[in-house]
């Protein structure tokens, strides 16, 4: 019994050693990962960062209009800085020089998107334009050569009269009626995508019989691509959404999404394939142009389903209700400065007379209406913070060393709000834009767009 005992208490002795050199070496893995990580840091030369607090980083910062917040830390800390979204580094650029060496000096390096939630399930596994990376340019130049060029731009001119005279006569019966107010914002959001989807789809964003509209889902979508997802700022508690739900509703729309795009889709390619596609009278949508195209071998890469849907939602998403409070904000601003509305209608009857509709080239001639809408694009941006960008590689800016992956921010409101760059730039002046008889270009540096 003697000798049982003691090699029972042998035993015992040598598993509590064991437990606590265990202990012991786990403490000193974790306490050299610390010092390590101190000394790479004192090393490298970060850019500087607001205090921030444990696990969460900076988010608690950011409040309910982040691009106010954002700027009132760039203003206390400097224009590059490094926050911490949760387990996300990321760097913000508030100023127009900073921007300017990033998207000039570095272009390659910061071209490519992070990859988010929403993303990778709205864009089909990032198939998307906006979130391709820097390899990738097909389907931008798809977007600029045939979506965006002054050809295309001009033949939807009529669809673009023919919505505008719609909305006044909506405003012109409501006005009629008795009916107290008007809500200028649902006309215009209509509106702008009303003109989208005519453009692309070839049919109207809600239609009248609620057949083939892509009304509904699009709020959706739109509503949902810039919900907060736990897994965007903390990748190792990605399943959150899952238990939250987020991941099923989003799938719910996608679900929608694949249903009127294919329906879409399959109508286009039966009329081209019975020879009633409406491009032979001279009238082609978007997916009337890319379906040639592709049939034709002109787009350099095979488009499948998924390509052809991420593309089409990547418009709607980029068009979303920018267009419509751009507007809002420029009549907000008329009202607001009675003297600047007053030389917009002066133009306006000047160059229109007495006639009842106004056309592209009567716009032309409006130069102070055009500085007008540019004024109010830099004050009031539809998108204030940029879509971010992710580091490829390694960078040194400005001085600082910059690693890879990244994020990185570029506060486009702070950026045209920079007092180095503008004078009184918190004021609404549409006269600083014109030093000509046609006005400044919206091409850069001739007025500080950069």
């Amino acid at each position: 019994m003697g000798v049982s005992e003691t090699v029972e208490g042998m035993a015992r002795e040598a598993d509590s050693a064991l437990y606590l050199l265990s202990v012991l070496c786990v403490f000193l893995s974790v306490a050299l990962a610390v010092v390590f990580k101190i000394i790479r840091r004192s090393k490298s030369n970060a850019p500087p960062s607001p205090p921030k607090l444990p696990f969460i980083g900076n988010l608690h910062q950011l409040g309910t209009l982040p691009h106010r917040s954002l700027q009132a830390l760039s203003c206390k800390y400097g224009p590059l800085l490094l926050l911490h979204m949760g387990q996300v580094p990321t760097l913000l650029v508030s100023s127009a020089n900073m921007a300017a060496e990033i998207v000039r000096a570095h272009d390659v390096v910061f071209s490519n998107r992070p990859h988010t939630t929403a993303d990778g399930l709205f864009f089909y596994g990032y198939k998307a334009v906006a979130f391709c990376n820097y390899g990738f340019k097909q389907k931008r130049k798809i977007c600029v050569l045939e979506l965006l060029s002054t050809k295309s731009v001009h033949s939807v001119q009529l669809i673009c009269i023919e919505e505008v005279t719609e909305m006044i006569c909506s405003i012109s019966e409501a006005s009629a009626s008795g009916r107290p107010y008007v809500d200028l914002s649902e006309l215009l959001i209509a509106l702008s995508n009303n003109v989208m989807c005519r453009c692309v789809l070839g049919h109207k964003y809600d239609a009248p019989d609620g057949s083939r509209s892509f009304g509904e889902v699009g709020r959706k979508l739109l509503s949902q691509f810039t919900a907060f997802c736990v897994g965007d700022f903390f990748p190792s508690l990605g399943w959150v959404d899952v238990l939250t739900g987020r991941i099923r509703m989003f799938k719910t729309t996608l679900g929608s999404i694949d249903v009127f795009f294919d329906q879409v889709i399959a109508e286009h390619k039966a009329k081209m394939k019975k020879g009633e596609d409406e491009g032979q009278s001279g009238k082609k949508d978007f997916m009337d142009i890319l379906l040639q195209l592709e049939e034709a071998g002109m787009l350099g890469i095979d488009l499948s389903q998924d390509n052809l849907k991420a593309l089409l939602v990547d418009i709607f998403i980029g068009e979303g209700d920018t267009s419509s409070t751009t507007m809002e904000w420029a009549m907000a601003e008329l009202m607001k400065n009675p003297n600047t509305m007053e030389k917009v209608q002066e133009e306006v009857r000047r160059v229109v007379g007495n006639k009842a509709e106004v056309d592209e080239n009567d716009v032309k001639q409006m130069n102070y209406l055009k500085c007008v809408v540019k004024e109010t694009l830099r004050l009031h941006p539809p998108a204030p913070l940029l879509l971010p960008r992710e580091i490829a590689f390694a960078v040194k800016l400005k001085g600082y060393d910059i690693p890879a992956k990244t994020t990185v921010i570029l506060n486009g409101w702070a950026i045209q709000r920079d007092p180095e760059i503008w004078d009184k730039p918190d004021e609404f002046l549409p006269e600083r834009l014109q030093d000509s008889e046609k006005g400044m270009p919206w091409n850069g540096v001739c007025h500080h767009f950069d």
